[in-house]
């Protein structure tokens, strides 16, 4: 029964096709090769684009509404560099801190301006510097210019993102040889206005004249 089936094909295939069967199934052979790695290919692509779409997806989650810290130290500030992703990432520019967690991409590890988050930039910003010693709040000796373009970047934040709170400005502690300094600066002033005693009323030459040991005894 196999074998008369097996006939009926190979001359169904000859008629239909043209071709000898040994020729017919090694192209259908080679057909299910080329549609085997084509499905290799494109399927992996899609799963490589539905992983970037998922990961996508996942950056584009709404984020938690900004919380209002109030005045924090500089200290305090960096716990917020982006290095715990549940803590929001935030920044400060002339004493402001703003949360830029909206801006992760580049604010964020990895990111181009990375190094700036956590810290008052202020100087980095104002002369565009990605060196350590300039991540830092202190403007006092920059030139008009670079003012201008940090003035630039605090308008871009303050449309841009939310402010969150204001660096604890730190005080300088007054030492105790100072205070003792103006103490004794003080007393010093006093005892020499001791020492010179009061002012006396110059006597004037009519007063002299009329003194009782010029008068004659009568």
């Amino acid at each position: 029964m196999a074998l008369q089936l097996w006939e009926t094909l190979k001359e169904a295939i000859t008629a239909y096709t043209g071709l000898s069967p040994a020729i017919f199934f090694t192209v259908l052979a080679l057909l299910w090769a080329v549609y085997y790695v084509a499905t290799g290919l494109f399927g992996s692509s899609d799963d490589h684009i539905h992983q970037r779409s998922t990961a996508f997806e996942e950056q584009m989650e709404p984020l938690p509404p900004p919380v209002q810290l109030g005045e924090i130290t500089e200290e305090e500030l960096k716990q917020y560099d982006g290095s715990d992703s549940k803590k929001p990432l935030l920044m400060a520019i002339k004493g402001q801190i703003y949360d830029v967690s909206q801006s992760r991409m580049f604010y964020g590890p990895g990111g181009p301006y990375a190094l700036f988050a956590g810290k008052d930039a202020s100087r980095a910003l104002a002369k565009m510097s990605f060196e350590e010693k300039d991540l830092t709040g202190d403007i006092s000796d920059l030139g008009p210019f670079e003012l201008d373009a940090l003035q630039d970047w605090e308008y871009k934040f303050m449309s841009k993102y939310v402010k969150v709170g204001s660096i604890k400005k730190t005080m300088v502690p007054v030492t105790e040889g100072d205070a003792s300094g103006e103490a004794s600066g003080a007393a010093e002033t006093d005892t020499k206005q001791t020492e010179d005693g009061p002012s006396q009323t110059p006597v004037t030459e009519s007063e002299e004249k009329s003194s009782p040991a010029d008068t004659k005894e009568e």
